[in-house]
């Protein structure tokens, strides 16, 4: 049975679960492409049978809490339900992965704060439906680890470590995001911290509304991706800023990122749904004719990365079409 993740409010952490579940903004009329179930259901499958009992990937990187993270939320984004149904057993044992590898000292996750923000967001878009006070235990705890990284960065935002004293674009966005998605799942999230991320980012866009690594300049689609994803997450939809990111990646509808593909499906589908849906139907359309000729007969996809990230990647940059995460509410 599907599971329906628009969480309209929860109670603060460690209270008594109360989640109102609403429809989100998926038209009744706006129906899934067939093409899109198809190569999703046989994606999920073969995440599901190639899952350890650990609940990781025996791949490449599939050991890495924020590729079992991306995998969680594969099949929570398909409406999968961790309490019931065919998958309950890989959301529950890929969260319980995560939550083993979550230092009890301070709440790390991993060891790069890419992993930790990954897992932090699968964390948070199960939290409420699981209605497990273990998973709340450690999400608040992997959000604390978040904001005391920012506190002790020199730039306000985040890098690989927890200590790092520079920033980076990619990091930035991947706490940013956990962040959002911890508050709209009722964890207290300081808008000053939210604030300063946004504010790293901005010297991060140059004049032509791309992104770059830890600058302006030398701007690339998937940095921008990233940056205008965390804009529309703040409601900034309106400023000029976000308005010229937009025009830089709907100039840039056929980039595929040969290094990082799948990350760049997985922030690009997000930042055009949010922008335009006019954009982000032209983009999905090219998405799935593109994906449809990648996926194995297995159901998984390829890259350097190993298949259980490739695949998370690929699913999650189709799960628009869905609209089930609560991060996906416009």
């Amino acid at each position: 049975m599907r599971a329906v993740f628009a969480i309209a409010a929860v109670t603060l952490l460690l209270a008594p679960h109360r989640a109102l579940s609403q429809s989100l903004p998926r038209r009744q009329d706006d129906p899934i492409p067939p093409q899109v179930d198809q190569m999703y259901v046989k994606g999920l499958r073969f995440l599901a049978s190639t899952q350890t009992k650990n609940g990781n990937w025996p791949d490449r990187n599939g050991s890495e809490p924020a590729v079992v993270g991306l995998c969680v939320m594969a099949f929570l984004a398909h409406g999968e339900d961790p309490n019931h149904g065919p998958y309950a057993r890989n959301i529950r044992s890929g969260i319980q992965f995560i939550r083993e590898n979550q230092s009890e000292s301070n709440g790390y996750i991993g060891s790069s704060m890419y992993n930790h923000g990954f897992a932090t967001l699968a964390l948070a878009e199960v939290y409420g439906v699981l209605r497990d006070e273990k998973v709340a235990h450690s999400l608040k705890n992997a959000v604390e680890l978040i904001l005391s990284a920012q506190e002790r960065n020199s730039r306000g935002a985040w890098r690989y470590t927890p200590d790092s004293q520079d920033a980076d674009t990619t990091v930035t966005g991947a706490q940013m995001v956990a962040l959002y998605a911890a508050r709209n799942a009722g964890i207290p999230v300081p808008e000053e911290a939210l604030k300063k991320g946004h504010a790293f980012l901005k010297r991060c866009r140059g004049s032509d509304g791309g992104y770059g690594y830890t600058s302006a300049g030398s701007g690339k689609p998937t940095l921008t991706a990233i940056g205008s994803l965390c804009l529309a997450l703040a409601k900034e939809k309106d400023t000029k800023g976000y308005k010229a990111s937009l025009n830089y990646l709907s100039r840039r509808l056929n980039y595929r990122d040969r290094f990082y593909p799948y990350y760049f499906e997985y922030y690009m589908s997000q930042a055009l749904f949010h922008a335009s849906e006019e954009i982000w139907g032209e983009w999905n359309a090219k998405n799935i004719r593109y994906l449809s000729t990648l996926q194995t007969r297995e159901g998984a996809w390829p890259g350097n990365k190993g298949p259980a990230f490739s695949t998370a990647g690929a699913l999650l940059s189709l799960a628009l079409n869905y609209r089930f995460l609560p991060i996906y509410e416009k």
